[in-house]
């Protein structure tokens, strides 16, 4: 979580800030451009002036025109403290009347029209801005002829005010994205220290804390977030939940047996009677049989708490049959018992949704408590029929002691067993049934047999998904 912050902060960062770079970049491209086209247009004028300065001093006569310039004159003319000047004046026959003849004539396509022109060259190694223009000739009639005066200056004064332009420009721009970006900076920073929050208190709380975090201060774009995170930690809690109690329930019945088959082994070693370390033996092995029952009783357990319903995979099947089936795996057992199991159907398919091997533990849980605690010559009933619409009930009844009204609720609790009980049993098998129940979405009922001797008890699965519409 630490790490992952800063990685967030600086991809806002970068995803603010950014742009306004790129932007900062641009602008002073843009302002740079303009800046060096205000500041040409501004000497270029001065340019233009030197150019008619020259064209005065040009005479013509019989022989033609001539550049009457004295040195002292050129001296006045080209005179700048931050910038070397140099001229040329030509003939319109090309011929060179003065000036330095290093200074390439314009293109004659640029000297079309009368208007002066101007434009970037070269002069002496150095990059110039030039000013070239047809003047005509002073005092020369009765056609005044022309000739072509070209001026050539350095760039350092268009560039010192380019820059000075530029500057005056970019850097308020830039003082203003520099507060900016601090501003967007402490804004992200303050904008993510909720996260900081939740990873303090998160980092902070103890690792069997699973309690929801707070969202009353969280953003409303981490919300969902924070809501996933408690749904998981709630979860987790249930899962905890379900391991602690299966731990403790575990420990708890599998003490006295342990107990028990120690206390049988002990006495078997110090017993040197083979007869007596013959009993001894056998009563280890009713022992065994008790604890492998109780562990078998308790993973079914576990593997049917309503936390487990997720892992449930219902299909179709028919009650009726199944329960006929699993009811004719018990007939052995109720022979031995002397106990009449029997079987009352109901003549027609009855579809539920259901996963058969939990449905199985199902009815053997309860066909097992019927048997065990019926009497001597006793009636064990199974029986499916079909109530309300399309709904399946199965129903188990026996002759056992009949169970108080006020244990109705209580027997389903595990490892419940009522007062007065003789019968061996871990008080499991009930619970069992409840929670595999709940995992049907089906209800069970406790009541009173018909005939007023012994209980019966009632399991309604809802109808199955595909007999529903011919239900109703």
């Amino acid at each position: 979580m630490g790490r992952l912050e800063p990685r967030l902060q600086s991809k806002l960062l970068r995803g603010l800030l950014g742009p306004l770079l790129v932007l900062l970049f641009l602008d002073t491209a843009v302002t740079y451009w303009t800046a060096l086209r205000f500041s040409n247009r501004a000497h270029d004028r001065s340019l233009l002036e030197l150019a008619r300065e020259v064209g005065l001093h040009v005479k013509a006569d019989e022989r033609g025109p001539r550049l009457e310039l004295s040195p002292a004159a050129e001296r006045v003319l080209l005179i700048d403290q931050d910038d070397r000047l140099a001229y040329r004046v030509a003939s319109q026959d090309g011929r060179l009347l003065g000036g330095d003849a290093q200074i390439d004539p314009p293109p004659v396509a640029w000297l079309r029209g009368a208007a002066p022109v101007f434009y970037g060259g070269v002069h002496q190694g150095t990059p110039v801005r030039m000013a070239a223009a047809w003047l005509p000739i002073e005092g020369h009639d009765p056609k005044p002829d022309t000739v072509l005066v070209q001026v050539a200056e350095t760039m350092n004064k268009r560039n010192r005010l380019a820059w000075e332009i530029l500057a005056s420009v970019v850097v308020p721009q830039l003082l203003l994205i520099v507060m900016a970006s601090t501003a967007v900076y402490f804004g992200v920073s303050r904008g993510l220290m909720p996260l900081q929050k939740l990873r303090r208190s998160l980092s902070d709380r103890s690792h069997l804390d699973l309690t929801p975090l707070d969202m009353a201060g969280a953003p409303g774009e981490v919300r969902p977030l924070v809501a996933e995170v408690n749904a998981l930690m709630q979860r987790l809690g249930k899962t905890l939940d379900l391991q602690s109690r299966f731990i403790a329930d575990a420990a708890h019945q599998m003490k006295t047996p342990v107990a028990g088959l120690k206390a049988q082994i002990e006495l078997a070693l110090r017993d040197p009677d083979p007869q007596r370390v013959r009993h001894s033996m056998a009563q280890l092995y009713i022992g065994v049989d008790r604890m492998a029952r109780l562990v078998q009783q308790l993973l079914s357990l576990a593997r049917s708490e309503s936390g487990a319903a997720e892992a449930v995979q219902l299909e179709a099947l028919d009650l009726d049959a199944f329960a006929l089936g699993v009811s004719m795996e018990w007939v052995p057992l109720a022979l031995k018992q002397d106990v009449d199991l029997g079987f009352e159907g109901a003549g027609r398919p009855v579809l539920i949704d259901a996963e058969p091997d939990r449905l199985r533990e199902l009815i053997n849980n309860l066909i097992d408590n019927a048997v065990r605690y019926s009497r001597r010559d006793g009636r064990v009933t199974v029986a499916v029929d079909v109530v309300g619409f399309g709904q399946g009930r199965l129903s188990i009844s026996d002759d056992g002691p009949a169970i108080p009204v006020e244990e109705r609720v209580r027997v389903f609790e595990r490892f419940h067993r009522l007062l007065g009980s003789h019968t061996d049993g871990s008080g499991l098998g009930l619970a069992i049934v409840s929670e595999i129940a709940k995992l049907h979405g089906a209800s069970i009922t406790l009541e009173e047999d018909q005939d007023g001797v012994g209980n019966t008890f009632s399991v309604s699965f809802p109808a199955s998904a595909a007999n529903r519409p011919a239900a109703a």
